[in-house]
């Protein structure tokens, strides 16, 4: 087969390919760089080092895949390019790491900049800079260092184990699971293993820990794959066949086997390819974070280095007038670059990162995603799922109601008495779970659990030793207690006897819970009983869908619905008896399809599932800081609803608006039905006085109804209603039943509106929401989490507050470090060039301002700004940079004016100043230095830049409302008392030793007052501007550039502007919107139109 030399791959996948290309290596292509490296002293192999692409085409030519030696991919993100390489050791491959942290662009821009400073005799700032790249690049190395030793802990406790393979001849053979493929048959030993692949299971069965993948530690069980029915005639599908594979990296704890059959699988995936594998995939190469402050930050360093390039044209041509030296010429107009973009922006600007991450841990939050705290920061939607989230983890039984005749039988508490041991709604209890014993302890789902023990009922497994003494697979047996017998009469002990002999159950068959049809149910045989019978649980409504309609309640629609309005998880049991004729084998063999059906309604099961108690404080404190909260679960409607009310989501007043979606069947068309939920007499009487004509205010009526969607009808609006996803996110609350990719799909909907979107979950089926989300909280320590960017030591939803406020606090230091430095660099640049007007050179003092504040105590409605070029920060930057330089110039000019003031030379005294000194200092001609450091002017500009750098920085480091004042961040407030006092004492007291060692002079005690007056007033008004800009400054821009009448920058902002706008929007109750007519609503309740109800 002859490959093209461009082919396009992975076209049916979500994240694909476009293009690959094929290169094999040029020799005189390979020449020419060589040369072109050397004239340009390495820098060109840099460049091809940043820019891939450029690489491989400038050093091969372009050939057919099958004789390529490297490959230039194209996805839908960037180029990339990929070479046969294997790593042997962690070793090597974190200097690999360590080179790209190293070749970095600004990492190779402080390696300049250091040079270059060094051959100008400026160690100190130079030795700063070299220390902070060292601790950046060695911190980093052993973040990532911990991160893959983590990860490789976790791919190795399976990657490599002996494992026994069936081959053709039937022979069996040992052989290490790196050497296993697809197709393989391997035999799952009794005592389990952690699989080192993704098979499916023909036969026997195992109980299985999944953890690792979902986050739950409830062991599951797993069936062999139907060899018979429609099922067994369907292709293998890893997502619809879960429930008969085996994944990487799960421990497999049991399993049960015919008499001389093995427990035997066949390997589907391995390696990358397994879901495991993909886990492992998304933790390496991670969703990239597109947070806009990092792109604004290479914008604005973009408009630095433009300043810095008009600083470069003005020194040289200065130089060049005054006859500098080529040498100093060059020194001099580079120094103007490495002064105007600060190479310690990158160390300074993760400071605030570093230390919230710190703060974080001390409250139990982990992070393995640093740079989204900055994102946490921006979160104005949080998803919560409800069970172990929003509600606690555990079930509570509250009572049972049995259906009898077609009827419901009054509620009862317990469903341990005597009176109902033989009933099928018991029997149904204690048989119809996949619990297991491990160790002696009943294991197993906790609904499970809660069910069982609620029957009080006896669960016995068979020992490996009966399982082999018998033809078929022994069943795992359920029966009643047998009381003491002290406590009953002898007529009593038998009668109990003969009720335990005859009501042992033995569980033949098991068809394991599927999310997809919302059941499970099990064939069982009585002891002495000559037929089996068919027990099944599950969602109400699909449970009453299999069974007959005579045996349904007429009542079931009005219990079910009280019920869930009032928080319970109801659970509904159905039985069937089988015919006689089914044997034992034919049953291992059958489809559930055919046991599922024609069943009689047994009754009902209602769990109470209880609010934690921090829930309700939490949503109250997100919703009063102007964050939005929704509920994301995969339980019933109704209960989801009634959680939403009970927890502060959705308030009394307010209504509910179900959208109920059906596919297009039978030549109609999708369409979506929208029910208004009554939930109280105050809301019915509000909806019934809209009804009728009366309207209240449009913000009112804006805030007063959310859409609750379920999982189905999501799927269907998804579909066939593109154009009204988005308008049906602004005001859901509540989605319901939803499957895992639905969570995913909802995040990416949300995002796709502007919305910064946070998912808390407890790890089981997030997942994938998690790592969708801007920011992921896991609270679930279980490796499932390994993927989430936060995961929280504590199980209630405390942390997400605490993951915004310090997200906040991180995201102003991040703004404050990066206006500080921009000032920084721009003071010290308007410096330099003042001086280069006298060709001097500027000595200057290294202030490192980062902010250890911490979070506030609050969260406040306001949120902080994203952007670093937006209007108010900009206006604080440029009137900071305007003060800072009418005051040098200031400073500058008064100093020439002076009566002491001469062209400074070695002899000059301004301190001691007289005629005859000053006569003879003119007299005499001083020795001619193109590096004149010592002078008035420089000494003048040394003391005001050096208050303006504590100025600004203490102006710029800001408390409330995100941050603690900056008073009580000590460190912070004594390096600042520290320098003020350093200064003032050198200004005013000088010092012959400290003048010498920063190469300032002596200047008259009057001018220094003038300095101490300047530098005051140059603090006053810059603070006084930043609290004007802080106060008036998004209002005066506002005005002055008439922002107020655009329309809002993010897209759910600008549709909820046209919504309420929409005469139409929501629509009326009991309508229906069909896909083929998008903008019509047809009443099928009362005869009123949308436009007369909301007249």
């Amino acid at each position: 087969t002859t490959f093209p030399p461009t082919a396009r791959l992975n076209q049916n996948q979500k994240y694909f390919i476009d293009e690959v290309w094929g290169y094999q290596p040029c020799v005189w292509k390979m020449i020419l760089v060589g040369v072109g490296a050397v004239c340009s002293g390495g820098l060109l192999l840099l460049l091809l080092y940043w820019l891939p692409e450029w690489g491989v085409k400038g050093t091969c030519t372009h050939t057919s895949l099958r004789d390529a030696h490297t490959l230039l991919l194209r996805s839908t993100i960037h180029y990339f390019t990929h070479h046969n390489t294997k790593y042997s050791s962690l070793f090597i491959y974190c200097l690999l790491i360590f080179r790209h942290q190293v070749l970095n662009p600004f990492y190779i821009f402080q390696l300049f900049s250091v040079i270059l400073w060094s051959t100008n005799d400026y160690y100190y700032y130079a030795s700063a800079i070299v220390f902070m790249s060292v601790m950046s690049l060695a911190t980093s190395l052993y973040t990532i260092k911990k991160q893959y030793v983590m990860l490789h802990d976790m791919v190795a406790a399976h990657s490599v184990v002996r494992i026994s393979v069936c081959r053709e001849n039937k022979d069996v053979e040992e052989a290490m699971s790196t050497e296993l493929v697809p197709g393989d048959v391997i035999i799952i030993p009794a005592n389990g293993l952690i699989m080192p692949c993704d098979a499916v299971l023909i036969s026997g069965t195992c109980i299985v820990n999944e953890s690792m993948l979902t986050g739950e530690s409830v062991p599951v069980t797993k069936t062999s794959v139907p060899n018979s029915g429609e099922e067994g005639a369907e292709t293998y599908n890893p997502e619809e066949h879960k429930r008969y594979t085996l994944f990487c990296g799960t421990h497999v704890i049991q399993t049960r086997f015919y008499t001389g059959e093995l427990v035997k699988a066949v390997v589907v995936t391995t390696g990358f390819n397994t879901e495991k594998g993909q886990l492992v995939r998304s933790i390496l190469y991670p969703k990239p974070t597109d947070f806009k402050l990092y792109r604004d930050a290479y914008l604005f360093l973009l408009c630095l280095v433009g300043v810095a390039g008009i600083g470069f044209l003005y020194t040289i041509v200065l130089s060049i007038l005054n006859k500098v030296p080529t040498k100093t010429i060059i020194t001099k107009s580079l120094d103007i670059i490495t002064i105007t973009v600060p190479p310690a922006l990158p160390a300074a600007m993760t400071a605030g990162i570093v230390y919230a991450q710190r703060r974080l841990k001390s409250v139990g939050i982990f992070c393995i995603s640093p740079q989204r705290i900055n994102m946490c920061g921006q979160l104005n939607l949080v998803c919560f799922d409800k069970t172990g989230t929003l509600t606690e983890d555990g079930l509570d039984l509250w009572g049972i109601q049995r259906a009898e005749d077609g009827s419901f039988s009054p509620p009862e508490a317990e469903a341990a008495k005597d009176s109902l041991v033989n009933t099928a709604f018991v029997a149904c209890m204690a048989t119809c779970h996949s619990l297991t014993k491990i160790e002696g302890e009943i294991s197993g789902d906790p609904l499970d659990l809660k069910m069982f023990n609620a029957t009080g009922w006896i669960l016995e497994e068979p020992t490996e030793e009966e399982t082999a003494l018998h033809n078929p697979i022994m069943p795992t047996v359920v029966r009643p207690p047998k009381q003491e017998l002290s406590e009953i009469s002898v007529s009593d002990c038998l009668c109990l006897f003969e009720i335990c002999f005859s009501y042992e159950i033995g569980i033949v068959k098991q068809f394991p819970f599927s999310s997809a049809l919302q059941r499970m149910s099990v064939v069982v045989r009585r002891l002495g009983e000559k037929h089996m019978d068919a027990y099944l649980k599950g969602a109400p409504e699909v449970v009453v869908s299999l069974c007959k309609e005579e045996t349904v309640p007429g009542s079931f629609s009005e219990t079910l619905e009280a019920y869930a309005r009032q928080g319970f998880r109801v659970i509904a049991l159905a039985h069937r008896q089988l015919e006689p004729k089914l044997s034992w084998h034919k049953v291992q063999s059958l489809n559930r399809d055919v046991i599922e059906s024609n069943l009689d309604f047994l009754g009902l099961i209602i769990m109470q599932n209880k609010l934690k108690e921090e829930t309700a404080g939490v949503l109250k404190d997100l919703r009063q800081a102007n964050i939005r909260t929704l509920m994301v679960t995969g339980d019933n409607m109704l209960t989801a609803i009634s959680v939403a009310r009970d927890c502060g989501m959705i308030r009394s007043h307010e209504r509910v608006i179900i959208a109920e979606a059906s596919p297009p069947r039978d030549l109609q068309p999708a369409s979506i039905t929208w029910r208004y939920g009554i939930i109280s007499t105050l809301l019915q009487v509000v909806e019934i006085q809209l009804e009728d004509g009366v309207c209240g205010e449009q913000d009112q009526q804006d805030q007063s109804y959310h859409f609750a969607v379920s999982g189905k009808a999501f799927a269907v609006i998804t579909e066939h209603f593109p154009q009204l996803i988005q308008k049906l996110v602004l005001r859901a609350t509540v989605f319901a039943r939803m499957a895992p990719d639905q969570k995913t799909q909802l995040v990416e909907v949300l995002q796709s509106v502007d919305y910064i979107v946070g998912m808390c979950g407890d790890g089981a089926n997030d997942c994938g929401a998690l790592k969708r989300a801007h920011s992921g909280i896991s609270l679930s320590e279980l490796e499932a989490s390994v993927a989430s960017p936060f995961t929280s030591s504590t199980s209630n939803i405390s942390c997400v507050p605490n993951l915004i406020r310090e997200g906040r606090a991180a995201l102003i230091t991040s703004f404050c470090v990066f206006k500080f430095m921009a000032l920084y660099s721009i003071i010290q640049y308007l410096s330099v060039t003042l001086l280069y007007s006298k060709s001097s050179h500027h000595c200057g003092l290294f202030l490192s301002a980062v902010s250890l504040n911490s979070a506030w105590k609050e969260l406040v409605w306001r949120r902080p700004p994203s952007s670093l070029i937006s209007g108010p920060l900009l206006f604080s930057v440029l009137s900071q940079m305007l003060t800072s330089l009418v005051f040098q110039v200031l400073a500058f000019l008064l100093v020439q004016q002076q009566s002491w003031y001469e062209k400074w030379t070695p002899l000059s005294d301004a301190c001691n100043v007289s005629s005859a000194s000053l006569f003879h200092s003119q007299n005499v001609t001083p020795p001619q230095s193109h590096n004149n450091i010592k002078n008035y002017e420089n000494t003048t500009l040394f003391y005001v830049s050096s208050f303006q750098y504590l100025a600004v920085a203490i102006v710029f480091s800001k408390g409330k409302p995100f941050r603690e004042p900056s008073y009580k961040n000590w460190p912070f407030m004594l390096s600042c008392i520290g320098l003020y006092t350093f200064l003032f004492l050198i200004m005013l007291n000088p010092i012959p030793a400290v003048d010498s060692f920063l190469e300032i002079v002596c200047v008259p005690h009057d001018w220094r007052i003038t300095l101490v007056i300047i530098v005051i007033v140059n603090a006053a008004v810059s603070f006084m501007l930043e609290m004007a800009i802080d106060r008036w400054g998004s209002a005066f821009l506002s005005w002055l550039f008439c922002w107020n009448n655009k329309p809002p920058r993010m897209r759910y902002m600008h549709l909820a502007r046209q919504l309420q706008e929409d005469p139409d929007w929501p629509p009326g109750p009991s309508t229906v919107t069909y896909a083929s007519q998008p903008q019509s609503l047809t009443p099928i309740g009362p005869h009123v139109t949308p436009v007369q109800m909301r007249q």
